[in-house]
């Protein structure tokens, strides 16, 4: 009867290790096998989240085909302290397995934002406040970042970042590439400064969207400064009406042009009071490296360029013709 009783009980365990072999070769198979998503998908998972959350948002989402694998697989392989929060992309058909090493990875989708040349603080401050996946508020110590302060350029992150950490980086971007252009700028230019080569960069970003104009334009100011004359710029008269946190919204009037601001070139000697816009790096360069010859005016040519010219004489002309092509477009 004993002898009996042991066979029993090792066909019981043998019965039991086969199931549990079976079990753990079916549950490895649903573990490594391909997904059935047949699309790529995004989940932002979010911090402090614990395994069955993550475990039922992924499969809610359709990236696993059920929690308790998934989860029971992260157990036995120890992951548990290991899985990433943040924003992921999951390729279609990723195994449990796959997804796991996503998440431990932590390779979040990188989001981007490109900030173009010549806005104002105040409107890059609301094109961050309008952009998805970053978070917080933009400290508006004395108004928000300064103007002239942020370089344009693309700049990538990750759901959840910062927006102040996003101004911090482009200040820095624009400490540093002022600080490289200066070093490397031509002898003899009229500027004391960096700041007032980010001053007049940002009248240049604001006169023409030309990149070939840029040098040009630049040298037409940096002559004026050099013998005394008046910028007479019209986008200073803007910013000085605006503030730069919008567009005029009209043509300006000659009414404009005799209200005292420190940005109305027509009014006061030299470069205004400080950046109308936050010039990119072609246009700093621009006035770093101007192109240098008689030129002392310009005016629009009605094609999106400029018509130089070396005399009041020959810039009269040039304007009349701009008046004409005008006078055409509006018939």
């Amino acid at each position: 009867m004993a002898r009996r009783l042991f066979k029993i009980c090792i066909a019981l365990v043998l019965l039991a290790l086969i199931a549990v072999g079976s079990g753990f070769g079916w549950g490895y198979a649903q573990f490594t096998r391909p997904g059935l998503g047949a699309m790529d998908r995004d989940l932002i998972l979010a911090k402090g989240q614990g395994l069955r959350d993550i475990a039922i948002q992924l499969a809610d989402a359709g990236v696993i085909s059920g929690s308790l694998v998934f989860r029971l697989g992260v157990r036995l392989g120890g992951w548990s302290r290991d899985l990433k929060a943040g924003e992921f992309r999951f390729p279609a058909k990723t195994s449990m397995r796959g997804v796991v090493r996503i998440l431990r990875q932590g390779k979040t989708i990188v989001r981007r934002v490109t900030i173009p040349e010549g806005l104002s603080s105040a409107m890059v401050v609301a094109l961050l406040r309008r952009t998805e996946g970053l978070r917080g508020e933009i400290v508006q110590n004395a108004g928000g970042p300064g103007e002239g302060t942020l370089l344009p350029e693309t700049y990538h992150f990750s759901h959840g970042d910062e927006r102040a950490q996003l101004v911090a980086r482009m200040t820095a971007a624009m400490d540093k590439t002022v600080a490289e252009l200066w070093r490397g700028r031509a002898k003899g230019l009229p500027l004391k400064s960096p700041w007032d080569a980010v001053i007049l960069a940002s009248i240049v970003e604001k006169e023409t969207s030309l990149r070939a104009e840029r040098a040009r334009v630049a040298g037409v100011f940096i002559n004026r400064l050099r013998l005394g004359m008046r910028l007479q710029s019209d986008p200073t008269v803007v910013f000085g009406l605006t503030g730069g946190g919008q567009p005029l919204g009209r043509p300006l009037r000659r009414a404009d042009l005799d209200l005292a601001t420190p940005y109305n070139t027509y009014r006061i000697d030299g470069l205004p009071l400080g950046p109308i816009a936050n010039p990119g790096r072609a246009a700093l360069r621009a006035v770093l490296h101007p192109t240098i010859g008689k030129d002392l005016y310009f005016v629009a040519d009605g094609s999106g360029g400029h018509a130089f010219a070396a005399t009041f004489a020959e810039h009269k002309r040039n304007v009349k013709r701009w008046r004409r092509l005008k006078a055409k477009g509006a018939k």
